[in-house]
Formats: C-alpha cells, sequence, structure tokens
C-alpha cells in the first residue's frame, strides 16, 4: 500500500516553480501526491494542471468554489481514498507554509528528503489501532511530522 499526499493551493501562482515540481515530484516513490487547487482566481490551476501531465503520481483536484482549508483536504481525501488503496494520507496547505521562512521548492525537498520517512510515517501507531481506521484516523499534518522529525533528528545528532 502507499501513502498520500494532498498539498492544497489558493492564488499560489508565484510560488510554484512548474519545472522544479516536474522535476523533484517525479523523483518521489511510493506516494501519490494531489495536488488540490480550492478556487484559485490566478492561473493556480492551469500551472497544476501542468505539472500533473508530466508527473505519474500526481492527480489534481479543482474546487470551484472556496472553501476551508480542511474542506479543501477532505476533497482531496475523497478524490485519493476512492481512486487509490492507501495506508494514509498526509496533508499540507500552502497558505499555512511560513513563505518568509521556507519557499514551496524548501517544502517539496523536504518532501523528497523524508519520503521514506514519510512511506513510514506512523507504521507502528496505525499498528496498534484496535478499531477500524474510518477515512479521517489515518490523515496527519505532512507540516506537523515533518517539524517533529527534524526536532528528533537533532536529538538524535547530539546523543551520537
Amino acid at each position: 500500500m502507499k501513502t498520500g499526499i494532498i498539498i492544497t493551493f489558493h492564488n499560489n501562482e508565484k510560488d510554484i516553480d512548474k519545472d522544479f515540481f516536474v522535476t523533484y515530484l517525479n523523483k518521489v516513490k511510493g506516494i501519490e501526491i494531489c495536488l488540490v487547487n480550492n478556487d484559485s482566481k490566478d492561473q493556480t490551476y492551469q500551472i497544476l494542471k501542468d505539472i500533473a501531465e508530466y508527473c505519474n503520481n500526481v492527480s489534481i483536484v479543482n474546487i470551484k468554489k472556496q472553501k476551508m482549508d480542511m474542506s479543501a483536504v477532505r476533497a482531496g481525501v475523497r478524490f485519493m481514498t476512492n481512486k487509490f488503496n492507501l495506508k494514509e494520507i498526509g496533508y499540507v496547505s500552502v497558505n499555512l507554509l511560513d513563505m518568509n521562512q521556507n519557499n514551496l521548492n524548501d517544502f517539496i525537498n523536504t518532501i523528497i528528503d523524508n519520503q521514506e520517512s514519510i512511506f513510514n510515517h506512523n507504521t507502528s501507531t496505525f499498528q496498534n489501532y484496535t478499531v477500524k481506521k474510518t477515512l479521517f484516523q489515518s490523515l496527519f499534518s505532512l507540516k506537523e511530522f515533518l517539524e517533529k522529525s527534524k526536532t528528533d533528528n537533532k536529538v538524535l545528532n547530539l546523543q551520537d
């Protein structure tokens, strides 16, 4: 089974480097990516469609009436659970990323660098569930996961 990643966008055409996305998203293995356009008024949707055209592991969901971030994520979750057999799904909203500290390319690069950790995310946690997993019990914030991994790695490096 694969892991999914949902990235939601709203009017982010200036933040998206199409060539970078195509190059790096094609390097991701074992992870399905869903780019959700949340009713952008600029060229974001067209750029996302262009990216998906060149990447085998990228799908697009276009929301025609703007929704709250979690509603946009839910639209991506519904799409991905209907189309793929996924063990869990991580999500991030581009508009919630601190673009002053990191740009979108840095975040995508972080996903690439940590794809094995993301793929194996919460394996032991989900194995310990005794109740049946519902649609949203296997959903996790990719931003929080990567921040926690970064903190854990710093602690591990200090102990070595």
